[in-house]
């Protein structure tokens, strides 16, 4: 699978550090295959999607689709997800950007 940071831009910082610069994630519209999920106790992002996709690392298709935006991968009990289930054409618009 693709890493999200593959071919990312970088910017040097003030103070030396050199960071990615923001990654702009394409739009995730809902679509009938999609999938709900109720998490449990001890959910987190990345192993939901292990679960969903078999990478972990495709985290963030799942945090874009519910407008997950802050820091936090572990996610509250019973918080409803919706799991996008064609989640190799969201990587290839990704990729495109």
């Amino acid at each position: 699978m693709a890493n999200r940071y593959e071919n990312g831009e970088t910017k040097k910082l003030n103070d030396g550090r050199v960071v990615y610069k923001t990654k702009i994630y394409p739009n995730i519209p809902l679509k009938d295959s999609d999938i709900y999920a109720v998490t449990q106790e001890g959910d987190r992002l990345d192993t939901i999607s292990y679960q969903f996709y078999g990478d972990s690392t495709l985290w963030w298709i799942i945090a874009t689709a519910n407008n997950i935006h802050d820091s936090h991968i572990a996610i509250d009990d019973g918080t409803v997800l919706r799991i996008p289930t064609d989640y190799l054409n969201i990587l290839n618009q990704f990729q495109k950007k």
